[in-house]
C-alpha cells in the first residue's frame, strides 16, 4: 500500500511550477522517462530524469547538469522533422531534468521485441528518415555517437525520429567527457571507435547499419557472450548472414565496412534504401560488397579430423591474441561500461563469459535442463524439485536445506539492482544480530548492469536450523525486467552449494520475449 501511495503522489508532482508529472514511460540506466503535462502551454510533454544524479557528488551533479544542457543544445542545432524537439532543461530536486516532444508510439527496439523483427521494406523506410536526421545533424556539425533501435521511434502516424543526443560531439564545443566514460552501446560501436580513433559522420553510419541489422534479423549483429568478444568482433568479423535481410541485405553490409571511408556516402545509401523501400534491390550496393579472401594456412587451421591443423592453427591464434590485447588498450578509449566490462572478462577468464565472477566448469553429467512454467529453464541436479514461495520460485533436493530461489519482477522498484539489494540489506537480513556481509556489489551478468550480494548468518528455527551462507546474483534484462537468482546452505558445505550455483548462473536462459 505505501508503494502504490507513493507512486500516486510521484505522478501528482508539479516541476518548477509547470510540469505535472502524470506516469511513467520508462527507464534506463541513467534515468526515466515521464509523461507529463505543461500546465503553461497546454501540451502533452515527455520528461526526462537523470536519477543517476541523485548517487552523485556535486562536482558529478554539475558534469550531469553540463551534458543536458549539452544534449538540448545539440538538438536544437538540428533542424528536422525526423528529430525529436527538445523544449526545456531545468534541475529540479538536485538533479537535471530535459522536456521533449512526446512521440505516440514506440521504440525500434520495442517493435523488434514485441513483433520479433522488421519486414525489409519497412525497415528501409525507417532506416531512410533516420538517415535524413544524421545528414541534418551532421550539416549542423553534430555527430549522434549513440543510433541504436532504442534510440529511433516509430510514431502511431508513420513518422520516424531519431532521439537521445546525450552524447553527441558538437563541432566545436568542449567535450564534457572524463577518461573512462560511457559513451556509446558496445553492439553499436564502429571499429574505429572500438579503437580509439575519432569518430565521423561514416560511424553514425555504421551504428545505422548495426541497426537495420538488429530490425531485420531480431538481433545484433555483433553481440556476443561478454563486452570483450563484442568489441572484438566489431573489429574482426563479419555480421552473420542475413536469413531475413532479403534486398536490404547489400545495403547493411555496405554501411557495417570496416573501413570507414569503404562506407557509402549518405547520399548513396539514402539512394539504396529508398530502392529498398520500394520494393527494388540497390544495384549500387554490390559494388559495397567485399569478396572474402580465405588465407591457405586458416584453409589447414580448420579442415575436419585433420590433425596437421594445430601447427597452422597457432599463427591464426596468435593474430586474435594480437588483436584481444589491443583492444582491452583500446577499451579505455571508449568508455566505462565497455572498458570495466573488458577488465572483469579479463579478470575472471570465463569460458562464456557470463560475468559471475567465478570460474566453474561445465555441469556434471547427471544434470537436466528444467524448462519453468515461468518461462526461464537452468540446468539442476537430479532430484531438485520445484516449489512455490509467493511470487518467487523454489527449487530443493530436501525441503529448502539446500534451496534455489528465482525471483522475476517485471516492474522493478528501484533504479538498478545495486540499489536493490542495498535495500533488502537494511530492510531484511541487516536486522539479523547474525548477519554478516561477505560481499556486495555491482557487477555485469551476461551484459547487462547487476549486483551480487554473498553473506552469512545463523538460522535458529526450522529444518534449516544453524549456520548457513547464501548468495544472489540480480540483472536487469534489456526489457526492464529484473532477475534475482539466489542460493543457500548450510556453511559446512558451502563450497560444493557454491559449486552448484556456478553451474547454475552459467546454464540460466531467462523467458523468452
Amino acid at each position: 500500500m505505501d508503494q502504490i501511495e507513493g507512486r500516486a503522489q510521484a505522478q501528482s508532482r508539479l516541476l518548477v511550477g509547470r510540469y505535472r508529472i502524470e506516469g511513467s514511460l520508462g527507464h534506463g540506466g541513467m534515468g526515466k522517462v515521464w509523461r507529463a503535462h505543461d500546465e503553461v502551454l497546454h501540451r502533452v510533454v515527455a520528461v526526462k530524469e537523470l536519477t543517476a544524479a541523485r548517487y552523485a557528488g556535486e562536482s558529478e551533479r554539475a558534469v550531469l547538469l553540463a551534458r543536458t544542457q549539452k544534449e538540448a543544445r545539440a538538438a536544437a542545432r538540428i533542424n528536422h522533422s525526423a528529430v525529436v524537439t527538445v523544449h526545456d532543461v531545468f534541475e529540479h530536486d538536485d538533479r537535471p531534468w530535459i522536456v521533449m516532444e512526446l512521440v505516440d508510439g514506440r521504440s525500434l527496439a520495442d517493435a523488434v521485441r514485441d513483433d520479433r523483427r522488421v519486414p525489409p521494406r519497412e525497415a528501409a523506410r525507417i532506416g531512410m528518415w533516420v538517415l535524413r536526421a544524421l545528414r541534418a545533424a551532421h550539416t549542423a556539425g553534430v555527430l549522434h555517437r549513440d543510433v541504436k533501435p532504442a534510440n529511433v521511434l516509430l510514431a502511431r502516424d508513420g513518422r520516424v525520429l531519431i532521439t537521445d543526443f546525450g552524447i553527441a560531439a558538437i563541432e566545436g564545443d568542449s567535450t564534457i567527457t572524463r577518461t573512462g566514460e560511457l559513451v556509446g552501446s558496445i553492439d553499436y560501436l564502429a571499429p574505429e571507435r572500438v579503437r580509439g580513433e575519432a569518430p565521423g559522420p561514416a560511424s553514425d553510419l555504421w551504428a545505422l547499419g548495426a541497426t537495420l541489422y538488429a530490425a531485420v534479423e531480431g538481433e545484433s549483429p555483433f553481440r556476443r557472450t561478454s563486452p570483450l568478444s563484442t568489441m572484438q568482433a566489431v573489429v574482426e568479423e563479419e555480421p552473420r548472414d542475413s536469413a531475413y535481410a532479403g534486398p536490404l541485405g547489400p545495403v547493411i553490409t555496405a554501411l557495417l565496412r570496416k573501413d570507414p571511408a569503404q562506407r557509402p556516402s549518405v547520399d548513396e545509401a539514402e539512394q539504396m534504401l529508398a530502392e529498398v523501400s520500394e520494393g527494388r534491390a540497390p544495384q549500387s550496393a554490390q559494388a559495397y560488397v567485399p569478396t572474402r579472401r580465405v588465407a591457405p594456412d586458416e584453409l589447414t587451421a580448420v579442415r575436419p579430423g585433420d590433425t596437421t591443423a594445430a601447427p597452422a592453427a597457432a599463427p591464426v591464434r596468435r593474430r586474435r591474441l594480437r588483436s584481444v590485447v589491443g583492444l582491452v588498450v583500446a577499451a579505455a578509449l571508449v568508455g566505462a561500461a565497455a572498458a570495466f566490462g573488458v577488465l572483469k572478462y579479463m579478470e575472471q577468464r570465463e569460458p562464456d563469459g557470463t560475468g559471475t565472477g567465478q570460474t566453474a566448469g561445465s555441469a556434471p553429467k547427471d544434470w537436466k535442463r528444467v524448462r519453468d512454467e515461468a518461462g526461464f529453464s537452468v540446468l539442476l541436479p537430479a532430484g531438485w524439485k520445484r516449489q512455490t514461495e509467493g511470487a518467487q520460485i523454489d527449487y530443493t533436493p530436501d525441503d529448502g536445506v539446500h534451496l534455489l530461489r528465482i525471483a522475476i519482477d517485471k516492474e522493478p522498484d528501484f533504479e538498478n539492482a545495486y540499489l536493490h539489494v542495498r535495500d533488502m540489506e537494511k530492510q531484511g537480513m541487516g536486522r539479523i544480530s547474525t548477519y554478516r556481509q561477505i560481499k556486495l556489489r555491482s557487477n555485469f551478468f551476461r551484459d547487462r548492469p547487476g549486483a551480487v550480494w554473498e553473506f552469512r548468518w545463523t538460522q535458529t528455527t526450522g529444518v534449516t536450523k544453524g549456520e548457513r551462507r547464501a548468495i544472489d546474483q540480480l540483472y536487469v534484462g534489456e526489457d526492464g525486467t529484473e532477475y534475482a537468482i539466489y542460493m543457500s546452505g548450510p556453511v559446512k558445505d558451502w563450497d560444493k552449494t557454491r559449486e552448484k550455483f556456478d553451474h547454475i548462473l552459467r546454464s540460466w536462459q531467462p523467458p523468452r520475449s
